[in-house]
């Protein structure tokens, strides 16, 4: 049977409280999202495992989806948040590595003011850790984020990264050529590899599928079947669409591949990077 996994889905509690981007005005994402939720959407869609991903920055949101992990099955990997300037950064991914389910951190460097911020000397401990301990760095990066991101691979080369939602290019306003530009050198000067993910909601509202299948197919065309992974980006995905919805555009973009090809990007490369049995 082949392996079908999500790559990348949250879950939140409101009450948590530490979630500074999730407010009021962002209405359809404003309650509680469970794993419970997402359990018929996986279910209709013929998928089996998923990786939960961090929504806080906060060490307390990284213990909540690894209690999550430790009760639902389908979540295959957990990536966390850790403050990696901190002195003891080793030590906390050392500890957490030690979880069954924990797989890797990412940043929310979309959310910094500082596009170089992966650069800081002060981080490179922390990166040789993730090294050591074989974890993965999701980039949740936009386009001005991949030089700098280029630049610490060429610095780490044995770091595994994954760029989270094809670094979101400006879809709604026409950015694909800088974008598309910017991604290939990357794709083609490291070992990068790629989600695609989280693309309608970068769109116009009512985009169709032709606004979206030229962004979806440049990544696919970069990074190719061994190091594209497909996930929903779910609940943020209930922004601008559906999980059934954005699937069926996927396998709209993913059918001229072979089954071999489809299998990798619905599943096998996500199994691989993030170590999911």
């Amino acid at each position: 049977m082949t392996l079908r996994i999500d790559a990348h889905q949250h879950c939140w509690r409101l009450e948590r409280g530490d979630y500074a981007w999730l407010t009021p005005e962002l209405a359809p994402l404003y309650r509680d999202f469970e794993p419970a939720d997402l359990a018929p959407l996986l279910h209709a869609a013929g998928i089996t495992r998923t990786v939960l991903v961090q929504a806080a920055p906060t060490d307390a949101e990284t213990d909540f989806l690894l209690e999550l992990a430790d009760k639902q099955p389908f979540i295959g990997a957990v990536v966390g948040w850790v403050d990696m300037t901190r002195p003891d950064a080793r030590q906390r991914l050392s500890t957490l590595a030690r979880h069954p389910r924990f797989r890797g951190v990412r940043p929310m460097l979309q959310d910094l003011p500082d596009p170089r911020w992966v650069l800081d000397p002060a981080l490179t401990a922390a990166f040789n850790a993730l090294i050591e301990l074989d974890l993965t760095f999701d980039a949740l990066v936009r386009p001005v984020h991949l030089a700098p991101l280029r630049e610490l691979m060429n610095r780490h080369p044995a770091l595994r990264v994954v760029i989270d939602h094809g670094a979101k290019p400006d879809i709604a306003g026409g950015g694909f050529a800088a974008w598309s530009k910017a991604l290939a050198t990357i794709g083609a000067e490291t070992q990068a590899y790629c989600k695609l993910s989280g693309l309608v909601t970068e769109a116009a509202a009512g985009w169709i599928a032709a606004d979206i299948q030229p962004y979806a197919r440049h990544i696919l065309q970069v990074f190719g079947p061994t190091r594209t992974l497909w996930g929903s980006d779910w609940p943020v995905l209930n922004l601008a669409g559906d999980y059934a919805g954005w699937s069926a555009l996927a396998d709209t973009v993913l059918g001229s591949l072979q089954p071999n090809e489809l299998a990798a990007v619905r599943g096998g490369t996500a199994a691989r990077f993030y170590r999911i049995e």
